[in-house]
């Protein structure tokens, strides 16, 4: 149940697993599985059409048995029947039941918002659709959160001609998830592209025009910013409430054990929407990325066809913005210490390791290809290598392994 990336790599490696059994996704988007990760980037900016997005061809799903319900909601499931009811009044019945629900957009509460045609999220392929008509040379675009999501949009925005302004309420963008250096070089980059960013920054209201479009995003200090088209990035919901209105357990995801297991030995959950162990800092963790969705949908596909294999994948992910490319390996929660490997504060290619007690945990790796292969293996060894190892350029990081 759910039509995204999870669910779309979950029923391919079912089929390459040699399983011929029924298989139906439900999806509540009237589009096939497609890749999310581009649209903020290459969507966004036309450079890629709807189906340069679709995960595979529409064609696969039926040559390959694969029975596709767009548009359908689910809104319940029945544990005792093994049926999941939908929205339109009819219910599928299943043996096994993947829930893929991935997440929504969290919703900025302020009255009037809602209803305003010109402030937008950006989720879905029709978010984009909805706002891209907006995104005109010279348009005031504000946007509201310094997460990954707000900063690829400013970066394509610069790129098409907008005036472009970025709230942020921590002291740094990005202080969630990257050490106080790389928040610093991507201030200092979208800066230099032209972005007005403002941190420490809390937003007061909006000023709305005769028809409900904001004018003006009021801020705390009691400034007035005008904006033609306002884009709110401030995080995401997981979508757990099928879950746990079946009495599933819930714990900031549907909690499921290293097999992608539910505590219902018929239901498994994969992706955005599951809270699952974490092998590298111990407790659990919910990651939302691509790569941790594909990862798990083959898990999941190997506890449904009998090859248990243990969810162990060390996290990555990465970001396009202007000329750089940031590629993220392992976790940095919980980190002691911070080396940079290269300069943050000019040119725009560097490392950020992320140690505890002394060992590699994580790694930021901006526009170095090479530096990132070597990155991954760093993290996966939890290797112990000398600050000024790691520091000294002319020593390749390869030699650290």
């Amino acid at each position: 149940m759910g039509a995204g990336q999870a669910g779309a790599e979950l029923v391919a490696a079912l089929r390459m697993s040699d399983y011929r059994g029924p298989i139906t996704m439900i999806g509540d988007e009237a589009f096939p599985p497609y890749y999310r990760p581009p649209l903020s980037k290459a969507y966004l900016s036309g450079k890629v059409d709807l189906e340069g997005l679709y995960i595979r061809p529409v064609a696969m799903y039926e040559e390959q048995g694969i029975a596709m319900r767009v548009s359908s909601r689910a809104v319940a499931i029945d544990r005792d029947a093994h049926r999941v009811l939908l929205e339109d009044g009819s219910s599928l019945g299943y043996e096994r039941l993947v829930l893929a629900t991935g997440g929504r957009v969290r919703k900025l509460q302020y009255p009037g918002l809602d209803a305003a045609p010109n402030v937008h999220y950006l989720r879905t392929i029709d978010d984009i659709n909805a706002m891209r008509h907006r995104f005109l040379p010279g348009a005031r675009l504000v946007i509201v959160g310094g997460g990954y999501v707000g900063l690829e949009v400013a970066s394509v925005a610069r790129k098409l001609g907008l005036s472009v302004t970025v709230l942020e309420a921590q002291p740094r963008v990005l202080a969630r998830v990257t050490a106080p250096e790389v928040s610093s070089f991507y201030q200092r980059i979208h800066a230099e592209e032209g972005v007005d960013v403002r941190v420490d920054t809390t937003v007061a209201g909006f000023g709305f025009a005769t028809d409900g479009a904001v004018t003006s995003v009021e801020l705390g200090s009691g400034e007035s910013i005008s904006a033609d088209v306002v884009l709110i990035g401030i995080g995401q919901v997981p979508n757990v409430e099928l879950a746990e209105a079946a009495g599933l357990p819930v714990d900031n995801g549907i909690v499921v054990d290293e097999y992608c297991r539910t505590a219902d030995p018929d239901i498994l959950a994969i992706g955005d929407c599951t809270s699952h162990p974490c092998s590298e800092n111990g407790g659990r963790r919910r990651l939302e990325s691509a790569p941790n969705a594909s990862e798990q949908a083959r898990v999941a596909a190997g506890a449904l066809t009998g090859a248990l294999q243990p969810y162990n994948a060390i996290p990555w992910f990465w970001s396009d913005q202007y000329d750089t490319k940031l590629q993220t390996v392992g976790l940095s929660a919980g980190y002691d210490d911070v080396v940079i490997r290269g300069e943050t504060e000019k040119g725009r290619s560097f490392v950020a390791f992320y140690l505890k007690n002394g060992e590699i945990r994580a790694a930021d790796v901006v526009s170095s290809p090479r530096d990132f292969m070597f990155a991954k293996k760093l993290v996966a060894q939890r290797a112990k290598v000398s600050r000024a190892t790691l520091e000294d350029l002319s020593i390749p990081l390869k030699q650290s392994l």
